[in-house]
């Protein structure tokens, strides 16, 4: 259940001339020759590009990091993925209303709205082709706007050098003439720079990763970009972290409170309950129809001890019970996800995981409200209001340590002003470079099992760490699979889905106050007595555990996993019908949609 932003627009049409047309307008249109005349004109006619092309619902993509009841495609893989005969992320409307708008901008009499306004728009066709090079890879590269007799309607695929290449010239317009103060929810300089910051680093890493050489840029190219962008905003930007000096409680709001903080947020998508602009994010995790989207474990390990250690270095750490394994952990687990002592914000009752909730017991609280954050109360019908990120500063960071990282240039001091500040936040020891290349997580993060066996060279340890931060700092902000691409890890997708351990049939206490929440009992026996407060669950029928009578939560054990396709699954098929229309687009490779051509 997503809302969407509903938005007026205008209808824009072409005046035909002809004998039979005698020169005449329709009276109930407005023709480009009418429109397009004032600032006014063009703001309305780009306000679509914001709510067309920004993600509203990020916090609901499944991932190896987060699942749901029912697997997406990507994650069962194999033949459960199969090229769509139409949409499948191929559509160009929006594009074609870019490029309408820098086409007429000029009829404007305001010279500084023509500028203005250009930029936003560049701003958001270099926006728009991102999602397309993520997704497909090359794809044709369109500058103007196209007819149905168009010639260029049945071009081939441009490289992804090319259109990398009029990307950047698109975002390096929009830094140099958007304005430089701060409007969270409408682009401006700093949000360009973001961007370019977000694809370069996409590009830069996807070539390395994937040993891409084409002619033109290389990797390193496209990383040094990335850094650049993301320094500018580091050194001369008006943006800091969020933080009231409390670091059990700053993360945990930042995405739960009504308004963007307009300090940490470079841009966001505005919801207002009064408006009826709502999402459904506090009800993504409440409801049962949701999905019962769980945290899976690999993840939950992947947090750092309070004291900076691993806590997969701890003796044990394999068998732990929920209570142990969420004791003194990085504070941002305790604000991603229920934990013992968890309640809703501005509530006082304890509650405890619902495993009825979430599939594998780890249940989110990301972008959870105050239950009366609204009027009426009503988490079930999906009426949480607090804004959404598009960029906020603590990915500018995470971009600007990664890059460096992977290029061989970090140095302490960039990790001083980029990761460690997000770890201040939170009253986290700093990332120290030198031990983690001296020591890399190669039991976990550079495993096979659990995290990235490819990375190599002399910052393999802080690569990796860098990669844990990101993972943790961005959950549910829409980066991971994107990330997996980039990384060319689509085999994390493999890994493990499991969730909670329990040595067996019992009773478990998961709030930490002594008494139970929850009680196992083997299948087929009778259901224990009611308990107040105590939840029942039978053994292979309510919950089913990697061992049968003990073990994790293993909530798809009778799902068909298919597995990655290393050759395929990093790209994402053209829909058949595009193909059949324009025979010039090549299919990408490993996928079969029937056609010879």
């Amino acid at each position: 259940m997503k809302k969407t932003i509903l938005i007026i627009t205008i209808l824009l049409v072409p005046v035909l001339s002809s004998c039979e047309m005698l020169d005449l307008e329709p009276k109930d249109q407005i023709s480009q020759f009418d429109y397009f005349k004032n600032a006014t004109d063009l703001e309305l006619f780009s306000n679509p590009f914001y709510n067309n092309l920004l993600d509203k619902s990020p916090f609901d993509e499944q991932s190896d990091i987060i699942v749901e009841a029912i697997l997406t495609d990507v994650l069962t893989g194999g033949n459960r993925r199969t090229v769509p005969a139409s949409g499948g992320g191929w559509s160009w409307g929006t594009l074609r209303r870019i490029n309408t708008l820098l086409e007429h901008v000029d009829n404007c009499e305001d010279k500084d709205a023509v500028v203005k306004y250009t930029a936003i728009s560049r701003f958001f066709r270099a926006y728009f082709y991102f999602d397309k090079v993520v997704r497909f890879g090359d794809v044709p590269w369109y500058d103007k706007q196209l007819g149905s007799a168009d010639e260029d309607l049945y071009k081939p695929r441009d490289s992804r050098e090319l259109i990398m290449s009029k990307m950047i010239e698109d975002i390096d317009f929009a830094i140099e003439n958007l304005p430089a103060g701060k409007s969270t929810y409408r682009v401006n300089k700093w949000a360009a720079l973001a961007l370019k910051s977000r694809f370069c680093l996409f590009e830069g890493t996807y070539r390395k990763y994937h040993n891409i050489s084409l002619e033109g840029n290389d990797y390193k190219y496209y990383l040094n970009q990335s850094v650049a962008a993301a320094k500018e905003i580091i050194d001369n930007s008006p943006y800091k972290l969020y933080s009231t000096e409390n670091p059990t409680k700053d993360y945990l709001m930042l995405f739960a409170q009504k308004n963007a903080d307009a300090d940490e947020y470079i841009l966001a998508i505005k919801f207002d309950y009064a408006l009826g602009i709502r999402h459904n994010a506090s009800a993504y995790t409440l409801v049962t129809t949701q999905g019962r989207p769980g945290l899976t474990r690999k993840f939950v390990n992947s947090y750092l001890m309070k004291d900076g250690s691993r806590f997969t270095d701890k003796a044990g750490w394999q068998e732990m019970s929920f209570l142990e394994e969420t004791s003194n952990r990085d504070p941002r687990l305790a604000q991603s996800m229920r934990t013992p002592g968890y309640t809703r914000i501005n509530q006082t009752q304890v509650l405890a995981p619902d495993l009825n909730l979430a599939v594998t017991g780890y249940q989110s609280i990301k972008f959870v409200q105050d239950p009366k954050s609204n009027s009426s109360n009503n988490d079930r019908t999906g009426s949480s209001d607090c804004d959404m990120p598009v960029f906020r500063l603590a990915e500018v960071f995470l971009n600007y340590a990664e890059a460096k990282a992977e290029l061989g240039t970090l140095t302490q001091e960039d990790l001083d002003i980029s990761i460690n500040k997000l770890r201040k936040r939170v009253d986290m020891p700093d990332m120290n470079m030198a031990a983690a290349n001296s020591t890399p997580d190669v039991n976990y993060l550079g495993s096979e099992t659990y995290g990235y066996p490819n990375v190599s060279g002399a910052n393999k340890g802080v690569i990796l760490e860098i990669r844990r931060e990101r993972t943790i700092e961005l959950l549910q902000e829409g980066f991971r699979l994107s990330d997996l691409y980039r990384w060319k890890a689509g085999k994390a997708i493999d890994q493990s889905f499991m969730g909670m351990y329990f040595a067996g049939a019992g009773e478990y206490d998961l709030t930490g106050d002594g008494k139970a929440d929850i009680v196992l009992y083997p299948k087929d026996t009778p259901k224990p007595p009611a308990q107040e407060g105590v939840v029942p669950f039978e053994l292979e029928k309510d919950i089913f555990l990697s061992n049968v009578t003990s073990g994790y939560i293993d909530f798809h054990q009778k799902v068909e996993r298919n597995g990655f396709n290393e050759q395929r699954d990093y790209l994402y098929p053209i829909p058949i019908d595009e193909r059949t229309l324009n025979n010039n687009l090549t299919q990408n490779p490993g996928w079969n949609d029937g056609l010879n051509f």
